[in-house]
């Protein structure tokens, strides 16, 4: 096996300034994805009921991710040593490679279900869809992990190679099925709607992309300090990117179609849609029926007009009696 000599990515010596710049990039990206949980949170309510799974989604991937580096810090805090001006790594430090592909396997098919949710597939084929694109997410980083961590601890060149091939046909995949939905429906939202959520599968694809070009570093040169600083920062920045910047945007797609739906009829909302200081739809209530079958503006009126009876009748009375 073509094993490489140089050690791993979390295994290399840092400088002062490299050690600082991933210190700050883990930092960053965990207040940015705990923001985007805590704004997800306050505002979940405000698409509606038939939008809310992508809401629902973004919430439990942002936990997901926030407690992922809150793990990735504290480990790569821990890992090193300052020794005479650098950072050695210790036995801890493997985990700020390992940590991240957990996180991954959970967090990248909620980002497939997140964007299906906007979308206007229905029945059999959505539910098909979404339990396929989850599936491919999953294993994409499965086949990943085992190449970049398991096998020689991502240190055989050819394991990194075939692995990372495999990995990437779950990806090709999954870009054909996700841009197949998003073009399907297209057609059956508003101009606005389908340009967000053109830009939203265009932000979560390329930052996909951001992965395998990482993964295979170690396939085309050996690691360095300077190659394992710019991995982590790498990782960093598309995590927030597609997790933070796909979520506002999806978001922003809900609150549209929400809109939309409101407007159509087809759909109520308890309140006006805004988006951008931009007024999109009045706040319009549910009507509820009454078991015998009356709205509850028709049994307001019968209510009004029961009472004006019986006010009348109370004033005929004192009048027969005057």
């Amino acid at each position: 096996m073509d094993v490489v000599d140089t050690p791993a990515p979390e295994q290399q010596t840092m400088s002062l300034s490299l050690y600082d710049l991933v210190h700050f990039a883990l930092m960053a990206a965990g207040f940015a994805l705990f923001a985007y949980f805590l704004y997800t949170w306050a505002s979940r309510q405000e698409v509606g009921r038939r939008y809310r799974p992508a809401m629902h989604a973004g919430l439990c991937l942002a936990a997901i991710a926030t407690v992922s580096y809150l793990v990735l810090f504290a480990k790569w805090d821990s890992g090193f040593t300052l020794v005479d001006g650098v950072y050695e790594p210790n036995a801890e430090a493997r985990f700020t490679g390992s940590t991240r592909y957990p996180d991954w396997a959970v967090t990248v098919p909620l980002l497939t279900v997140e964007l299906l949710a906007v979308c206007s597939l229905t029945g059999r084929r959505a539910r098909n869809l979404r339990a396929t694109a989850m599936a491919a997410a999953f294993l994409m980083i499965l086949t990943g992990y085992v190449g970049a961590q398991l096998v020689a601890d991502g240190r055989d060149r050819t394991a990194l190679v075939v692995w990372g091939l495999v990995s990437t046909a779950f990806f090709a995949y999954l870009y054909v099925a996700l841009i197949g939905a998003v073009r399907a429906s297209i057609p059956h939202m508003g101009r606005e709607a389908g340009v967000s959520l053109r830009n939203a599968t265009v932000v979560l694809l390329g930052s996909f992309g951001v992965y395998p070009l990482v993964y295979a570093i170690p396939v085309f040169a050996d690691v360095t300090p300077a190659w394992s600083a710019t991995m982590q920062v790498a990782y960093s920045a598309a995590d927030v990117v597609a997790k933070v910047g796909f979520g506002l945007l999806v978001h922003k797609v809900a609150l549209l179609r929400t809109a939309e739906d409101v407007a159509a009829g087809v759909d109520t909302h308890p309140e006006p849609v805004w988006l951008s200081n931009v007024h999109h739809s009045e706040g319009v209530l549910p009507e509820v029926r009454h078991p015998h079958g009356h709205s509850a503006p028709e049994l307001l009126r019968e209510r009004e007009g029961h009472d004006d009876g019986v006010r009348g009748g109370a004033t005929r009375t004192a009048s027969d009696r005057g």
